[in-house]
């Protein structure tokens, strides 16, 4: 069995080898992770938005479900470093406290094989030199007697010297016993300890080394294992990453997107009219009859239907700047600029009438903006900003008044939540003097009721604006209505304002219709209205809301905005019955939505 301690030697030495190679590959795989997680959030990083508070874009629904998607990406590589934790606390780190022990417990067992067989080696020397000494002894006394004898006979021998060699025989007779009996106790003990060598020290440590050896395969078992469980567990949450990805995907609307484009790009003009025919001809012919084109100088002040709507709309510059002051256009009765006595009238010639003609044809052709301009929003900048929005068209002017309404309404909130706060503190200070001066809090309260009162003014003047603004657009509307009415009515008439009459003497233009502004007794009642929301929550926890004025909701419940977080932790939220109530903003995911008006 000597030979076979080597074996083992070597055997273990392996197994521990392949524990370490192991660990070395379970370390590998923690960084490949580690670093797959890294790539996944930096590639998140790169494609999420980075919105300033003031990024008006649209909200397209392809664009909302590519972030959701980013989103749980972001939450896939997180389940990715959980896996790579989870090898690190429970594979790998094990591996490595485990192969130090392994180490120190096969360290041990091989030293006490090795003094086990020192010691046999050291009782087997014991035992040769005896048995050598023996060995000696026995030649020295076999010489001892071959001289006694070959004295003993010689007749020549004096009795002294034969007396001599029988006392030295004597001596080494008694030797060799001595050595005999030494060598024997010497055998006896070899004996002894080589058999409890070879079938009880060796195997006792030849078992040890074997538990030893199976208690690592277990422990690679167990690691194998634990390896796959911390796969194994995050498939669930990864399941759910998916779907969300999959639900992202099934929330795109096409339709939704396309409206977002039109409310966006809405301008609220109407496309432009239908040039008429202006006859020229009437220069060629001196007669005028009831049968031709031309119009008598008593009608000569009718206005062409298609006329006035061009030249009403043009007023308005939409595809193009502000026309230049231009002469009245040319109408055929324009041409006869001298009469007879009898009251008769012939035509002069002149080359800038027929020009202006030609130069009014070539400019009253719209300019259509490129598509590229209009993504861009040049479209509506080509004027300077004003502070009514008067130089934006009728619509995209009424959405920036409103979201300016929107925008000081929340100001006026905030301003008012910290008048009552003031005004609480103030109360606080006069019950308990010993909190703090109550006059010390005057300034404050003085300048938030004067930023109040400003709020107020700059809403009431914009309010005015945008009912101006309505008023306008619900006029227009009237008269596209009426005016897809009587476009089949040959005898109709339109005014300069776009409106229909029979009668050319009454195309007179009116005063726009002026809304007239709502009063402050009917401002009170307006807060009985559901607040608009303004924007939209995931619930992340489900939240029971026992508490009065609270709204339960359950775990990835969608609900509105309609009041944001003021500080104390509640967001005030609406479900799509109408129930409203508070919930904690730390239990919500708020989505905020900059164009929300009464959603």
């Amino acid at each position: 069995l000597k030979d076979q301690f080597d074996n083992l030697d070597k055997h273990t030495q392996w197994g521990i080898d392949f524990l370490e190679k192991y660990a070395k590959f379970v370390k590998e795989r923690i960084e490949i992770e580690q670093n797959y997680a890294k790539q996944l959030r930096n590639l998140v990083k790169k494609y999420c938005p980075k919105r300033s508070p003031k990024d008006e874009e649209p909200r397209f629904t392809s664009c909302i479900a590519f972030f959701n998607i980013l989103n749980e990406l972001n939450d896939y590589a997180g389940q990715r470093e959980v896996v790579a934790e989870e090898m690190g606390h429970r594979v790998y780190g094990e591996l490595m406290r485990y192969s130090h022990d392994l180490k120190t417990e096969r360290k041990m067992h091989l030293q006490e094989g090795r003094k086990a067989q020192q010691y046999l080696d050291m009782c087997w020397k014991q035992m040769d030199n005896s048995k050598k000494k023996f060995e000696r002894e026995c030649r020295e006394a076999e010489k001892a007697q071959q001289s006694y004898e070959r004295l003993d006979n010689d007749t020549n021998a004096t009795k002294a010297d034969v007396e001599k060699a029988k006392q030295q025989l004597n001596l080494r007779t008694h030797m060799a016993d001595e050595n005999k009996n030494e060598y024997a106790a010497q055998l006896q003990n070899f004996n002894g300890e080589q058999h409890k060598h070879y079938y009880i020290v060796i195997p006792q440590i030849y078992k040890q080394l074997q538990e030893m050896d199976e208690r690592r395969t277990i422990k690679l078992s167990e690691c194998y294992k634990g390896f796959a469980d911390s796969e194994r567990k995050v498939i669930p949450i990864i399941s759910k990453c998916l779907e969300g990805m999959i639900l992202a995907a099934k929330s795109v609307d096409e339709h939704r997107d396309s409206q977002l484009v039109i409310d966006c790009f809405k301008s609220g003009f109407e496309p432009p009219g239908d040039f008429p025919f202006e006859d020229y001809s009437q220069n060629i012919y001196r007669t005028i009859s009831d049968g031709t084109i031309s119009t008598p100088k008593q009608e000569g002040m009718r206005i062409d239907t298609k006329t006035t709507v061009g030249k009403a709309k043009g007023k308005l510059w939409l595809f193009g700047k502000k026309p230049k002051p231009q002469s009245p256009p040319l109408t055929p009765t324009s041409l006869y600029t001298s009469s007879t006595p009898n009251g008769s009238q012939y035509p002069i010639f002149s080359i800038e009438p027929v020009h202006y003609c030609m130069s009014d044809i070539k400019t009253g052709k719209p300019r259509i903006p490129s598509f590229r301009s209009l993504k861009r929003g040049d479209f509506f900048l080509q004027g300077p900003a004003l502070e009514d929005f008067s130089h934006l068209p009728p619509e995209q002017r009424r959405k920036k008044l409103q979201q300016r309404i929107d925008e000081l309404n929340r100001e006026l909130q905030k301003e008012t939540d910290q008048k009552d706060a003031l005004i609480k503190m103030k109360d606080v200070y006069e019950k308990n003097p010993q909190m703090g001066d109550p006059s010390s809090l005057q300034p404050k309260l003085t300048e938030t009721m004067s930023n109040m009162d400003r709020l107020r003014m700059e809403i009431h003047k914009n309010e005015a604006w945008l009912s101006e603004v309505e008023g306008k657009v619900a006029a227009r509307s009237d008269r596209r209505h009426s005016s897809d009415i009587n476009h089949l009515v040959t005898q109709g008439r339109e005014s300069p304002e776009g409106s229909y009459t029979d009668d050319a003497n009454q195309e007179v233009r009116g005063p726009p219709q002026q809304h007239a502004h709502p009063s402050e007794f009917d401002d009170e009642f307006e807060d009985d209205d559901p607040l608009p929301a303004i924007g939209h929550c995931k619930a992340i926890y489900p939240f029971d809301g026992h508490n009065e004025g609270t709204l339960a909701m359950k775990e990835g419940e969608i609900l509105y905005i309609i009041e944001e977080d003021k500080g104390d932790g509640w967001t005030r939220a609406r479900r799509h019955n109408g129930e409203e109530g508070y919930v904690p903003t730390s239990y919500i995911d708020v989505t905020l939505e900059k164009n929300s008006k009464g959603a």
